[in-house]
């Protein structure tokens, strides 16, 4: 399934369904038209004007849930069902006579890694609300005795993540993502040492992976 966004700024939808009719019609099954401004109600006469091609508010890639308003709180809210069901799971195994110490290890490798997972494609797009909702669901494994109180947060592993890609993208030229990165720069005056040497332009509000790491504890 190919995913055709639209950024619905300024009139621009109608434009762009004349004018692509016929070839998307041929490779994709449903259309998600994104608005980039989030205080803006979508119009609601707005509708693909091709046969046979649905239009969606929220769709599924990669096990990742993306709404038209760039949003997280759908996919939170799938994930921590999921990991529910996963915890439910292992109470059942502690009953059948599992070791802690290997409940831990079980959790971390599967409960953790699913409420985590692709954390750099939608963290940036998270609510502080979702945010508590996942930090809940962690807590909630404190208290079943399967995750330690000082072990790291949520957010404190995704920031470990998110740094841990930006770096290999840093250092690999030949990775997917470093040809979004700006270009390096090169000072002839000595500055404390940062994070990175990419040129930095001009801020926006995006909150996608490379724009957070790009100016993340840069200042």
């Amino acid at each position: 399934m190919v995913v055709v966004v639209v950024h619905a700024r300024r009139g621009s939808v109608g434009a762009w369904t004349g004018g692509r009719k016929t070839t998307i019609s041929d490779l994709t099954d449903s259309v998600e038209i994104i608005f980039t401004d989030r205080n803006r109600k979508p119009p609601e006469h707005l509708s693909p004007q091709i046969p046979d091609i649905r239009r969606v508010t929220s769709i599924k890639i990669l096990r990742v849930t993306t709404t038209n308003r760039l949003s997280a709180g759908d996919h939170v809210r799938d994930v921590i069902g999921k990991c529910a069901q996963s915890l439910h799971a292992l109470k059942l195994l502690r009953c059948h006579g599992m070791r802690d110490d290997s409940l831990r290890h079980v959790y971390k490798a599967v409960v953790l890694s699913k409420l985590l997972y692709a954390s750099a494609a939608w963290w940036g797009f998270t609510s502080a609300a979702d945010k508590q909702r996942l930090e809940a669901t962690v807590r909630r494994a404190i208290r079943l005795g399967l995750y330690t109180a000082d072990d790291l947060t949520s957010s404190q592993l995704a920031a470990d993540m998110d740094d841990n890609l930006f770096a290999n993208i840093l250092n690999n030229p030949c990775h997917v993502l470093y040809k979004l990165l700006p270009n390096n720069i090169e000072h002839t005056y000595n500055l404390r040492p940062r994070r990175h040497s990419l040129s930095l332009t001009d801020k926006t509000n995006c909150n996608n992976f490379t724009n957070r790491l790009h100016f993340k504890d840069i200042y």
